[in-house]
């Protein structure tokens, strides 16, 4: 799929990357609120506009389940993996695939690890792939600046969520307009 920077409702997904209760306290807490806030914004923006939302839950067992703030909001189940990249793990990638859609919108954590080689990974697998540098995080602002960077080199897009989120909605007026400006404020 070519690089258009237009994302559609018709061919998006929202993915929340490992916003997981025993990772979620390594996080600063001005950076876990922000990730927080956009990362509940895209979930339910999703939810309004008919874009599918996949979550992922790195070795649950070690690092606990989803934030239950987050967990309630979700469709379905957060899918459990091992992989560092939700690309390389075959439940997720096969959940992405049965969506249909070719462009994937992330939230979550850690930048520098599971969300860069996400997005390096569904990039390879010929995703557009839009990563929201408001909806990310890592135990340092260091490790989630490079973390973008490298997010960028491997050919993602890197923007915001609420650049996501009037991009998918494309036009003001709208009631889902209405729903999703609020999400954001």
């Amino acid at each position: 799929m070519s690089r258009t920077v237009k994302l559609d409702r018709r061919t998006a997904a929202v993915l929340l990357v490992d916003v997981q209760e025993r990772l979620a306290p390594a996080m600063p807490a001005e950076a876990l609120a922000r990730v927080m806030k956009y990362a509940t914004a895209l979930v339910e923006g999703a939810k309004a506009l008919g874009v599918p939302v996949l979550a992922t839950e790195q070795y649950p067992r070690g690092l606990g389940p989803t934030l239950p703030e987050l967990a309630r909001l979700l469709p379905s189940p957060a899918l459990a993996k091992v992989h560092f990249s939700c690309g390389a793990d075959p439940a997720f990638a096969a959940a992405l695939e049965a969506t249909g859609r070719r462009q994937v919108v992330i939230t979550g954590m850690e930048t520098h690890v599971c969300v860069f080689q996400t997005a390096r990974d569904l990039v390879q697998m010929g995703y557009e792939v839009h990563v929201c540098a408001d909806a990310v995080s890592s135990r340092t602002e260091e490790h989630r600046r490079v973390g973008l960077e490298l997010c960028r080199e491997a050919g993602a897009i890197v923007t915001t969520a609420e650049t996501a989120l009037f991009d998918l909605l494309h036009q003001a007026g709208t009631p889902e307009f209405k729903q999703v400006s609020a999400l954001v404020k």
